[in-house]
């Protein structure tokens, strides 16, 4: 899962608009600019939501559908070294006072020495929508920012606006898959402790984290995330000795300079052979 405000941005970017089709629901994709689109990026990338399910909590159970085109990819939340992060903004939506993100187990790329990570052929990226009033429909409106990249990358731009109901609808059973499809978490994978030991650099952190649990698949990849999406994450090793994972990265903060670790607020994520261990927060040792 993961927790956002109605609005969540990644790195700043020039935009590059896509045609988006209609799916399960209407999505605002003015003719206009559709005649501005250089030839067949609009065949790159059809988006729609899946308008879901009110579940027992008053919570909205909806999706983001995002279907590419042969040999095309998008990216997962953390988009590795050579990735386009998404930036998602519900703030115009009617009746909404929250999103939770529940992200399936991306697919780790290997292009050229670059690792990337997002997903192929189709993202189904399943949204639980917290109303202002429960027992009301929401209006969920607003724009998702995505990368797509096949031999070149760049940024999609689609304007959402659709309304969910209270009723249960027909498009539960693609959902219900990519809810499936998450990391474990850290106990259903057998963690016995995360440790994170944290040393200064000239401009920001060097993080050593230690893992102890059972292997998760051949070619192991730590993703190492803050609460703070700003922070630059290089990871300079991994390596895994019986049941320890040992994974060393730097963070870099914006204003270059060492700063203060909350331990709690880091995230690792482990992914191997189509599987995935979500590990929230780490101690001290």
């Amino acid at each position: 899962m993961c927790d956002l405000p109605l609005m969540y941005l990644g790195m700043k970017m020039k935009h590059a608009f896509l045609a988006v089709c209609l799916g399960a629901m209407s999505l605002v994709s003015p003719a206009s600019a559709q005649s501005d689109l250089p030839p067949s990026l609009e065949d790159v990338a059809q988006i729609d939501v899946l308008p879901g399910w009110r579940d027992a909590s008053g919570n909205h159970m909806a999706a983001l559908r995002v279907r590419l085109a042969d040999g095309w990819k998008t990216y997962w939340r953390s988009p590795g070294e050579a990735g386009i992060p998404p930036s998602l903004d519900w703030r115009g939506s009617g009746n909404l006072t929250g999103v939770t993100f529940h992200w399936p187990v991306p697919e780790v790329f290997e292009t050229s020495g670059m690792q990337t990570i997002g997903y192929s052929q189709e993202l189904v990226l399943p949204m639980s929508l917290t109303p202002s009033q429960a027992g009301e429909p929401i209006t969920l409106t607003g724009k998702v920012n995505l990368g797509v990249c096949k031999d070149v990358c760049m940024p999609m731009d689609a304007e959402i606006s659709v309304t969910l109901p209270v009723e249960a609808t027909k498009a539960a059973r693609p959902i219900k898959r990519a809810l499936k499809a998450r990391p474990d978490t850290a106990a259903e994978a057998g963690l016995r402790k995360a440790i994170c030991q944290v040393e200064p650099i000239a401009d920001g952190l060097r993080l050593t984290a230690t893992i102890d649990m059972p292997r998760v698949g051949r070619g192991e990849v730590v993703v190492v995330e803050t609460a703070d999406p700003s922070l630059w994450v290089n990871t300079l090793s991994t390596q895994r000795n019986g049941r320890v994972l040992t994974t060393v990265a730097e963070l870099v903060p914006t204003s270059g300079k060492p700063f203060l670790l909350n331990r709690s607020d880091v995230r690792l994520t482990v992914l191997a052979a189509g599987r995935g261990v979500d590990i929230r927060g780490c101690t001290g040792g």
